[in-house]
């Protein structure tokens, strides 16, 4: 029952039972062998995460002596704490308490995501903030949200600005966050209780896939589309009213990650219902652009006038990082900081890596993957026998594979994840602007400059 979890202790406990179900309920009754070989609930198939240790499908926490702060971890909807791992492995490095927490009705099976509750998310973010906080006493604690959790985060600080919960994070930083989605995502609840009525069944789901993702729902609940539709919507309206009058000045300061091509949220949302609305001279956005070296003629929309906008708006009241092309004749890429209020960027950092060949822009899912990850990165690792949905060169005729043909298109991994990194634990640590002698924080020796 809901009111028995009460700690995050609390909370592992239910975890495990739920786990133990998945177990009997599921994978006992799921055949075997090499026709299930890519069926996530297959015993011993490719794409079984239990042969992993541990499931990151489940919470995880990762503590040292001693550490300088705390940071919670909060994936999207329909992921599991993978999608943060290396985010969270790094900031472990750096000296950080972490947890990973793995939200109500994920990691599991995705029928888990027809009945949780926007509720239901929201106590999950409030237990592990609590439980850092009974952990570490006053240090400070950050939240890092990664789509859907993104919006959690937020959703989060504003209860503690109105008083409803503790403690407030010191920093925020938000991975591709979901501000505001498509208003057909209002239908949702509408069409979850019609498929109740005998024959409407598939209402139920906007998409019924086959699982073949160790780590991630292919399938997705239309509750799961309310749910975010209510946390979004909450937000939206809870920031506007805030600000009415004049700039929101009691959330922390925010750090937003954001590609400028994303088919699940626009980079308008993100500027007009968040960052516009926030105190100035506290905030950045770091905007992925689009690899201006490839080619231009096969791209349905180019995101350049939204860039171009963004460069020339002196209105802005937060800072504005464009990792971008040095120019449109070169793959090389650099980080252009434009202060806020300003309508030019004051400095050039080249970044140590280019464009790779055939990457023509990041994705929404693209951004808290590393190139070298195992499962969503630029190439399988050696003598990988594990499921690898990265980079896939697979070819034949439409409509024959089960794999959908937009999966194997769609960039999984961030070729500048390692900027990203030092970003992030800079701006953990307090500070602002990006700095060109920051140490390579990947390096074990600057762990401990």
């Amino acid at each position: 029952k809901a009111e028995e979890v009460r700690t995050f202790e609390d909370y592992l406990e239910l975890e495990d039972r739920l786990f133990g179900e998945l177990e009997q309920e599921v994978y006992s009754r799921i055949d075997t062998g090499p026709d299930n070989v890519l069926v996530r609930f297959s015993a011993g198939s490719a794409s079984d995460p239990r042969l992993h240790r541990p499931n990151w499908n489940r919470s995880f926490e990762l503590a040292g002596v001693a550490p300088k702060g705390g940071v919670l971890l909060l994936h999207g909807m329909s992921d599991s704490p993978y999608s943060l791992r290396s985010v969270g492995e790094l900031l472990h490095r750096q000296g950080y308490h972490v947890v990973g927490l793995r939200l109500p009705g994920h990691g599991t099976a995705p029928s888990g995501l027809r009945y949780v509750t926007a509720e239901d998310m929201t106590a999950a973010v409030r237990i592990g903030m609590q439980h850092l906080a009974s952990t570490l006493g006053d240090k400070p604690i950050h939240i890092v949200g990664y789509s859907f959790g993104a919006a959690l985060a937020l959703e989060y600080v504003l209860d503690v600005a109105d008083g409803i919960s503790a403690p407030m994070p010191a920093r925020l930083v938000l991975i591709s966050p979901a501000i505001r989605i498509n208003a057909a995502a209002a239908l949702a609840r509408f069409k979850d209780w019609l498929s109740i009525v005998p024959g409407l069944g598939d209402m139920a789901w906007v998409d019924n896939l086959p699982e073949f993702d160790p780590y991630k729902y292919n399938s997705f609940a239309t509750n799961a589309g309310d749910v975010v539709h209510r946390v979004t919507r909450s937000v939206d309206q809870r920031i506007a009213l805030r600000s009415s009058e004049k700039p929101e000045r009691l959330l922390p300061p925010i750090l937003v990650f954001k590609s400028t091509v994303d088919a699940t949220v626009t980079i308008d949302a993100v500027v007009d219902r968040l960052l516009k609305w926030l105190a100035p001279d506290r905030h950045e956005l770091v905007l992925f652009d689009i690899n201006r070296f490839a080619v231009k003629s096969i791209m349905v929309d180019d995101p350049g006038p939204l860039t171009a906008r963004l460069l020339a708006d002196d209105s802005l009241p937060f800072a504005v990082t464009f990792i971008t092309n040095e120019h449109v004749g070169t793959p090389n890429v650099v980080a252009r900081y434009k202060p806020p209020f300003t309508a030019e960027s004051i400095r050039r950092e080249p970044l140590d890596r280019p464009w790779p060949t055939g990457i023509v822009s990041l994705s929404h899912v693209a951004l808290p993957f590393p190139p070298d990850d195992p499962l969503y990165g630029a190439a399988p690792p050696e003598g990988n026998r594990s499921v690898f949905l990265g980079s896939m060169a697979i070819r034949g005729e439409r409509g024959l594979l089960t794999v959908p043909g937009d999966f194997l298109l769609r960039l999984r991994h961030n070729p500048f994840h390692d900027y990203m990194g030092r970003r992030i634990v800079r701006w953990l640590s307090g500070a602002g602007t990006p700095a060109a002698d920051d140490p390579a924080v990947d390096d074990p020796a600057a762990d401990n400059r």
